[in-house]
């Protein structure tokens, strides 16, 4: 490991062989780590390409299966649990005193300072799978905005009723090669600029979808759309159900990223507090967030009525102008380059920590080999790093390929991961931390907000599933074309 990843790690084995003290040097935290440099707007940049995945764009569908009252009603309901669980979780990096506590540098330190026992181990299940599951949709998600960017070319030249058929498979794999490369980037901290640049592309892709939704609402003069949502007729009662439920997930998973949220704090630089940096960085990201999710679900609902696409720039609701469709897709694969080192990276220090617990001795795991490159630092290069990495990746990229309707299945992973990650684990520890009283008034509040959740969760999960089983009646493994 990099001197950064194994001192942000394993502390002791950085003072010893540093003989750094632990309090008071201008170089090292509190903890006797290097100096913390996030601020406000790195947390910031890291939450929102977090959040703003490409998530935003299917966002019309959901508010076309909830209407024009409960897609709103649901998407600010979303956005304001969010928040709050967050701030919650954001208390609970430091275990007791708010500003010289001991840090808990991951989710799973947090839930064993604060719960311990069993549920450590159900939440790291949890959160692992669930960041497994994102990297396979990521993977999916960037392959369908290249493959829509070969289609819109071949629409413009030969009319837009074309077959045009395109194979995900060589899109997938180029993705996976790119994600090789930047996973060797060794630390959570390294990839501040990654995150900036793939925030930038979600606002980029996001208001592109916005205008053009906008422009074919002015075009034909109409809002489209009804108060309750996707009529009956067009789908049956029961597949309406589902798919209210679907869109659940679809805007439950659109909005969670507190798996990843203490590992984020932990980049985090002192005083002011890191607790009182976060919940800035939440309160300007969720804001940010939810305009842009309304602004997007409404106008596309706006635009497109009972049949919104799936997915607002690869469903081609849009044809034309076909340039603009390149670059809005362009921007996305950015983007998920970057999210899906920003979500990855937690549990590749998750692997590597516990190798190097397992085998302290071991060389492969522990040493770096310093590559130097003209003009630039040297590059760190780790063989354990290098391997496992690439094999994960290589799974992913594998799977991508075999079960590319993954989505749905990512669908069920955020909501069933919404409900112990965004909320329940965030209010037992909140709990614990400021001693609430049992049968408080306060307490009552937390444990009727998680029970609320955890319905949500479970119906949208359902919902999702259905998904699935209508995706394998035509199900053929790696043969997906659109």
């Amino acid at each position: 490991m990099s001197e950064t990843t194994g001192s942000r790690q394993h502390p002791q084995v950085f003072d010893v062989s540093l003989n750094v003290p632990s309090h008071g040097s201008k170089c090292y935290d509190d903890d006797g780590k290097l100096k913390r440099t996030g601020t406000v707007w790195t947390a910031s940049a890291h939450i929102i390409t977090a959040v703003i995945g490409s998530g935003v764009l299917s966002l019309a569908w959901a508010t076309a299966q909830l209407g024009w009252i409960a897609g709103p009603t649901v998407l600010f309901l979303f956005s304001f649990v969010t928040y709050y669980t967050s701030a919650l979780l954001a208390a609970c990096y430091r275990s007791g005193d708010p500003d010289t506590g001991k840090r808990n540098y991951t989710y799973m330190d947090a839930v064993s300072a604060n719960l311990g026992g069993f549920k450590v181990k159900v939440c790291g299940a949890i959160q692992y799978i669930n960041l497994f599951g994102v990297a396979i949709g990521y993977t999916i998600a960037a392959s369908i905005s290249m493959m829509a960017v070969e289609r819109s070319n071949c629409f413009h030249t030969r009319g837009d009723d074309s077959p045009c058929r395109v194979s995900s498979n060589p899109y997938m794999i180029a993705f996976g090669v790119i994600e090789i490369i930047f996973s060797q980037i060794p630390d959570f901290d390294q990839i501040w600029w990654l995150s900036i640049v793939a925030a930038i592309m979600s606002f980029t892709y996001s208001t592109i979808g916005l205008g053009l939704g906008v422009a074919k609402v002015a075009e034909s003069g109409k809002i489209r759309g009804s108060l309750t949502g996707i009529s009956i007729g067009r789908v049956t009662e029961t597949q309406k159900i589902w798919r209210s439920f679907q869109a659940l997930g679809a805007i439950a998973f659109a909005y969670s990223y507190s798996l990843i949220l203490i590992e984020i704090q932990d980049t985090i630089k002192s005083p002011p507090s890191e607790s009182k940096t976060m919940k800035r960085a939440t309160a300007i990201s969720v804001a940010v967030t939810t305009v842009f999710y309304m602004l997007c679900g409404c106008f596309g609902y706006a635009a497109f009525g009972d049949s919104s696409p799936g997915n607002l720039l690869t469903g081609f609701g849009f044809y034309n102008p076909y340039w603009l469709l390149d670059i809005a897709n362009a921007a996305i694969v950015i983007h998920l380059i970057g999210a899906y080192q920003v979500y990855c990276q937690p549990l590749f220090a998750f692997v590597e920590k516990t190798a190097l617990a397992y085998f302290p001795d071991s060389k492969i795991i522990a040493k770096e080999i310093s590559i130097p490159i003209p003009g630039f630092k040297p590059l760190k290069l780790n063989l354990f790093r290098l391997v496992w990495r690439t094999v994960f990746v290589v799974i992913t990229t594998v799977i991508s390929m075999l079960m590319p309707f993954f989505n749905d299945v990512v669908g069920i992973l955020g909501a069933l991961g919404f409900w112990p990650l965004t909320v329940y684990f965030p209010v037992e520890m909140y709990i614990v931390q400021k001693r609430i009283p049992k049968w408080s008034s306060r307490w009552i509040c937390l444990q009727i907000l998680s029970m609320a959740c955890l319905v949500i969760s479970i119906a949208a999960g359902v919902g999702s599933f259905a998904g699935v089983v209508s995706d394998l009646k035509v199900y053929k493994p790696f043969k997906t074309s659109y």
